[in-house]
């Protein structure tokens, strides 16, 4: 038998991390002895374990040992991780640590280290002088950095159950078109009130906010399809959103709602398409790219109300992705994929709260970069965009199966606004 002792610290017992650890070590077929428990008496204090982990071959023994490392199994008698430098430009070694998006260490010159910017999919960076760990995408990756290999000295801090006793406390990702929404919805009106008034207090007293309090939306032009325009723009007008992430369409029909009275040359007064409706949303691009940018188009008068006038006179950080078939597009934009990557990543430093909202992909892309720390809800029409975005390893998602003018419009009466 092949046997390694691994060690378990934290909240083990009441986010059922150590129910989760002893079940993998058995269905993969493993047995175990604990060595040595200490149970928390409350809920404030941590419990700890040792277990000795046991397999038929070493094989079987370093697949165990991989598969119970994301709940936090640290080998007992750890050493420094191994780096290797990368072989050139976007180029990874062969065998380097993929990061999860978990808080996670790494041990260097003997000491633990957190790693920086956590996100799943990526590498991890060192430097030596002085020691410091970073995460980095496959692309940005230069010859010669050092870069963390195999999983020796490395360890992942799991998800634990918060405080707060809310939608988020049970982190279950089951999505269902026939579950109450208020509760939730209410959670979250809570969670959003609380990051506005800690940002208002630290302004007064001439501090910064503090990590968290930023409260992150993303979201698809169905807002504006769906009426949900108002109640969007309220919420920003009213300081409970911080940063924007949208593509060129929900900027264009937002801004086109403002000029013509249509989304996609839909009336959303009138209730029919309008004569050479399919029109506006092009003619809308035109004078904006003629203005020069979204910041000229309101500060000119141009766009007088709405989503993008809100973000501009509230000066919410805004993040505009562009696709394949956008069209201008805004002069805003972000053509390049790789620098819209930049600018997200760059962005997500202190949000303590995320709001995905009728977008497919740039709901999976923001999930993919947040730290599992983020609460996140993700709302949409068609029940398959929460369950991809669990599926993609945003476990930390909350899943609301509605539409985004019905949810925006609940949200933004919890918070005080009148129709």
């Amino acid at each position: 038998m092949a046997t390694e002792t691994v060690t378990l610290e934290g909240h083990i017992i009441d986010s059922l991390i150590l129910a989760k650890v002893l079940d993998t070590i058995l269905q993969r077929s493993g047995t175990f002895t604990i060595n040595r428990m200490h149970v928390g008496a409350t809920r404030e204090d941590a419990s700890s374990a040792a277990i000795a982990v046991h397999a038929d071959s070493p094989q079987r023994l370093a697949a165990i040992l991989h598969a119970i490392q994301p709940h936090g199994a640290v080998v007992e008698h750890a050493a420094d991780c191994t780096v290797e430098p990368a072989p050139k430009d976007g180029v990874l070694p062969d065998s380097f640590y993929a990061t999860s998006h978990l808080r996670t260490q790494i041990r260097l010159n003997h000491q633990w280290l957190d790693v920086d910017a956590i996100e799943m999919d990526v590498a991890i960076r060192v430097t030596m002088d002085p020691p410091a760990a970073r995460t980095v995408p496959m692309a940005e990756v230069k010859a010669g950095d050092l870069i963390v290999t195999g999983r020796t000295g490395v360890r992942v801090f799991p998800l634990e159950r918060p405080k707060e006793r809310d939608a988020f406390a049970f982190m279950a990702a089951d999505v269902s078109s026939e579950r109450p929404h208020h509760a939730m919805i209410a959670d979250v009106a809570r969670r959003m009130w609380l990051i506005r008034d800690h940002r208002q207090k630290a302004r007064t007293s001439g501090g910064d906010s503090g990590p968290g309090d930023k409260v992150l939306f993303v979201g698809g032009p169905a807002i504006i399809h769906a009426g949900g325009r108002e109640a969007l723009s309220w919420l920003i007008e009213s300081g409970f959103i911080h940063v924007l992430f949208c593509g060129n369409a929900l900027a264009a029909h937002d801004m086109e709602a403002g000029l013509f009275g249509t989304s996609l040359g839909y009336g959303l007064r009138a209730g029919c398409a309008m004569p050479h409706g399919h029109e506006h949303h092009l003619r809308t691009i035109n004078r904006v790219r003629n203005a020069g940018s979204l910041t000229r188009a309101v500060e000119s008068g141009l766009i007088r109300d709405g989503v993008i006038a809100s973000c501009v006179r509230r000066n919410v950080d805004m993040v505009l992705a562009g696709s394949i078939r956008d069209d201008g597009p805004l002069p805003d934009v972000i053509t390049d994929t790789r620098q819209a990557q930049t600018a997200m990543r760059a962005a997500l430093p202190g949000v303590g709260l995320a709001l995905l909202v009728a977008t497919t992909l740039h709901a999976i892309a923001t999930g993919n970069c947040l730290p599992a720390k983020v609460p996140t809800v993700c709302v949409d029409i068609n029940p398959a965009v929460p369950t991809k975005l669990s599926d993609r390893g945003s476990f930390q998602s909350i899943g609301l199966v509605m539409d985004a003018a019905s949810f925006l419009r609940q949200l933004a009466q919890a918070l005080g606004w009148r129709e």
